[in-house]
C-alpha cells in the first residue's frame, strides 16, 4: 500500500473509529486500526467485535493494499505531526509515515488477525432521512435507555417502523422516551412494517459522529444494524429480544392537567438537587390553591427549600414525588417554553409533553414515598 494523504482528513477519520476499539487483554488486534486502500477509496476501520465503524478519506493512491497498526501510537503521531501532506506505505506488517523533514515507522500485526466487517446481505431496503432530522430524535429518546445485563432488551433504542411514521423509544422502567418521525421526513424503502432494538452504544456512537448535513440511510437485517452517512458506515448487531410493550402504560385519561412555565420548573428543579439525599427526590405540591406548583426539598442533614411556580390546573389536586434528575432529563427536550404535565395521582406513571410538539413525550415513574 502506498498513499498521499492530508493530515487534517486523516485526524479526523481517526477521531471518527476511535471509540470502538476492543479490550486489548482478550484480543490485541482489537487495539488496531485497519487501514484499507482499494478500489480507489481509502478506508480507516475500527471494531470491537460489537460495533464496527468505517471512515472513508480522500487521498491519492497509489499502491492499493491494506495495514493494520496500534490506533494509539499511530494517532499520536499524526495528531503531532506539523506537515499536512503525508505519504504512507506499507512494508510487510509495518508502516512507514514520511513527510519533509520526519519519517517513522509503526509495526502492525497480520492483515489477517483483524476480525471481519460485519455487510448487510440486502441492501434494497433502507430508510433514508435527513441527517440533522435523525440525530435530534435520536438525542430526545437516548437519555431514557440503560445498560442492562438482566434485560438486554432495554439497552438500547427502539425502531418502530411503520408505513407513515417511525417511531423511536427508549426506557430504562423508570422512565420512557418515545420520537416520532413522520412520513413527510423520510423516504421508506421497506416492504412492510417492522421493529428492531439497536444496542445503546452504536447510538451513542452515531451522535458523536454522524454529519447532520448529509442524509442518512438505515438498514436492518440478518441481525445487523448499518448506518451509512456521508463518508461514514457504522454497522452494529442488532439486541436479540422484544421491547417491552409499553402502550399500556401511557397515560390516557390523566386526573390532574399543569400546565406552567418550562424554564422556570428547571430552575426550581436544580435548586431543589442541593437538598436532596441519594434518591433525588423532590416533592411536587400540585393544585392546593388551584393556581400553585410547590417544588419542596429537604434532607435533614442539609436542610430544606422550597419553590412556587405559577400554573394553570385542572382536575384533582395531588402530592407527587420525583426524581429531579429523571424530571429534569425530559424537560431538557422540550423545545416551547411551556410543558404540559399530566398526572393520574401520586403512584402511576405521569406524562410530560410539549403543547407546540405532539410527536414527542416522556413517561415518568413518581417514587413511593
Amino acid at each position: 500500500m502506498k498513499i498521499v494523504i492530508l493530515r487534517n482528513n486523516l485526524k479526523n477519520a481517526l477521531d471518527a473509529v476511535s471509540h470502538t476499539l476492543g479490550d486489548a487483554s482478550n484480543l490485541p488486534i482489537l487495539k488496531n486500526i485497519l487501514i484499507k486502500a482499494v478500489s480507489g477509496r481509502i478506508q480507516i476501520c475500527s471494531t470491537d467485535l460489537e460495533t464496527a465503524i468505517v471512515r472513508s478519506v480522500a487521498g491519492k493512491i497509489i499502491d492499493e493494499g491494506s495495514v493494520t497498526i496500534p490506533f494509539s501510537v499511530f494517532s499520536s503521531v499524526i495528531g503531532n505531526i506539523q506537515n499536512e501532506r503525508l505519504d504512507l506505505e506499507s512494508k510487510g506488517m509495518n508502516i512507514i509515515i514520511k513527510t519533509d523533514n520526519y519519517e517513522a515507522v509503526i509495526q502492525g500485526m497480520n492483515i489477517d488477525d483483524f476480525p471481519i466487517i460485519p455487510r448487510i446481505d440486502n441492501k434494497d431496503e433502507y430508510i433514508e432521512i435527513d441527517g440533522d432530522a435523525l440525530k435530534n430524535s435520536l438525542e430526545k429518546v437516548v437519555g431514557a435507555a440503560q445498560m442492562s445485563e438482566l434485560r438486554p432488551e432495554i439497552s438500547g433504542i427502539l425502531f418502530d417502523i411503520e408505513p407513515g411514521m417511525i417511531k423511536l423509544a427508549a426506557t430504562d422502567s423508570f422512565r420512557l422516551a418515545e420520537k416520532t418521525i413522520y412520513e413527510s421526513e423520510f423516504k421508506n424503502n421497506f416492504d412492510k412494517g417492522m421493529k428492531f432494538i439497536v444496542p445503546l452504544k452504536p447510538i451513542q456512537e452515531m451522535l458523536r459522529v454522524m454529519d447532520g448535513r448529509s442524509p442518512a440511510r438505515i438498514y436492518a437485517n440478518g441481525g445487523q444494524f448499518m448506518l451509512e452517512n456521508g463518508d461514514l458506515e457504522l454497522v452494529s448487531r442488532l439486541i436479540d429480544g422484544q421491547f417491552p410493550d409499553y402502550a399500556p402504560i401511557i397515560p390516557k385519561n390523566v386526573t390532574t392537567d399543569v400546565s406552567l412555565d418550562k424554564n422556570e420548573l428547571m430552575g426550581a428543579l436544580k435548586l431543589a438537587s442541593a437538598f436532596t439525599s441519594k434518591n433525588n427526590e423532590v416533592k411536587l405540591d400540585i393544585g392546593k390553591d388551584g393556581k400553585v406548583v410547590e417544588v419542596y426539598s429537604g434532607d435533614s442533614l442539609l436542610g430544606e427549600n422550597k419553590y412556587l411556580i405559577p400554573a394553570k390546573i385542572t382536575g384533582d389536586a395531588v402530592q407527587i414525588s420525583f426524581s429531579w434528575r429523571f424530571l429534569l432529563d425530559g424537560l431538557r427536550n422540550l423545545e416551547s417554553d411551556s410543558v404540559m404535565f399530566g398526572l393520574q395521582g401520586n403512584i402511576r406513571p405521569s406524562i410530560l409533553k410539549d403543547p407546540g410538539d405532539a410527536s414527542f413525550f416522556y413517561i415518568i415513574m413518581p417514587i413511593k414515598s
